[in-house]
């Protein structure tokens, strides 16, 4: 049963309270009217605990805001959540990106991740175009999304909030991929759960990436808010020749900085024995944290991104289905996936509030138990990048 402001509720003593759900508990459509926002339709989430979330239906379906009793959890940077057919894709030597870089979680692929790459083409079979210009992250998070449904559905006395659309990456002589997403919580619940499946809807053999940049800002994010992982290695820095000179290292987080260069690590993760992998941002002083639950199988790695520039202060978790090495080496090393007609992956991935003491206490326990990460803030990378496999 849903437990609302402290007590337990069954379906008839929530109906016997109120006259509508939405009175504490619910999702809505509604549309941005104003600025770079103009026209993008949204979905609000209110799962009647204190946690709202917003899912950005013409931005792929992302998560844009997300608040927990009036701590923002997700991060907003200058660009604003910006109308799709406002981005250029191309744009800035392929960094047109960042102009629509901003959210809780944003969605890269389906076909590209990581910085930008000339793809060949050769199996698109199309002879005036020898090579597919992919600019950073790929195109799929500014696509807008065939809204299926949402709503709610009662299972006898459970509430579950949900919404469901269809993200297609397609053009002719090329990539025709779908990403379809459902996105659920429950009333009661402080569990985001997100379901994708992407499936190669063409006739072509397509390679097939995916990352979700998921960014936490101020207040989960400050001075002396702790990074949880269940780190196995610190594979890679993409600051190590200089690995110290800002004295910010992965796990102890500072407060915002003047001039501060973005850093980026992959770690090696470990799995419980469901071959979950959970990672955590996490606020002593607050009582409040995020967990995000992945599986193994399906993103084998995961980046760390530190954005502690002032006016722009974020951390950054990605699981990816590639190492940061992009994809020029993901060929190399045999390691791209490669989607023939009818293929698809799917990736179950869980967003958690962890609200007070124990609930952190209780994660940092399920994440040490797994692996115990290292306690030197500044662990010399390996350089080890473990053999993901052909995949096909």
């Amino acid at each position: 049963m849903p437990e609302i402001y402290g007590q337990s509720l069954s379906r008839h003593d929530l109906e016997a309270r109120t006259g509508d759900l939405g009175q504490f508990a619910g999702v809505r459509l509604m549309c941005l009217e104003n600025g770079v926002e103009r026209g993008i339709r949204l979905l609000e989430f209110r799962s009647g605990t204190g946690l709202r979330f917003s899912v950005l239906v013409d931005r792929a379906m992302d998560i844009a805001d997300c608040e927990y009793r009036g701590h923002a959890i997700g991060w907003h940077s200058p660009s604003g959540f910006r109308h799709p057919g406002l981005h250029e894709y191309e744009g800035e030597g392929g960094l047109g990106w960042m102009r629509s870089f901003s959210g809780l979680m944003i969605t890269c692929g389906l076909d590209h991740i990581l910085f930008m790459y000339d793809a060949p083409t050769n199996d698109y079979v199309y002879a005036p175009r020898q090579v597919a210009k992919q600019s950073l992250h790929g195109r799929a998070g500014t696509i807008p999304a065939h809204l299926i449904g949402y709503g709610e559905r009662w299972e006898g006395d459970t509430c579950i909030l949900w919404a469901e659309g269809i993200i297609r990456q397609g053009t002719v002589f090329g990539e025709h991929l779908e990403l379809h997403r459902r996105i659920e919580i429950e009333v009661g619940s402080n569990d985001i759960t997100l379901n994708d499946r992407v499936v190669n809807r063409g006739f072509y053999r397509t390679p097939h990436m995916l990352c979700y940049h998921i960014n936490l800002g101020y207040p989960l994010l400050d001075e002396g808010s702790r990074y949880l992982a269940p780190i196995r290695d610190v594979v890679w820095a993409a600051h190590a020749e200089n690995y110290r000179d800002q004295n910010v290292g992965y796990r102890e987080l500072p407060e915002p900085q003047r001039r501060f260069h973005e850093q980026v690590w992959e770690h090696e993760m470990g799995a419980d024995d469901d071959g979950q992998v959970p990672s955590a941002l996490v606020n002593d002083r607050l009582g409040l944290g995020l967990c995000v639950t992945t599986r193994k199988a399906q993103f084998p790695c995961q980046f760390q991104w530190q954005n502690f520039q002032a006016g722009q202060y974020a951390m950054g978790i990605e699981p990816a289905t590639h190492h940061v090495l992009g994809q020029g080496e993901a060929r190399e090393r045999g390691e791209m996936i490669w989607l023939e007609h009818g293929d698809e992956r799917c990736y179950q991935t869980r967003f958690s509030v962890l609200d007070g003491e124990e609930a952190i206490a209780r994660c940092e326990r399920h994440i040490t138990a797994i692996a115990r990460q290292p306690a030197e803030n500044f662990p010399a990378p390996s350089g080890e990048f473990r053999r993901l496999g052909g995949r096909s």
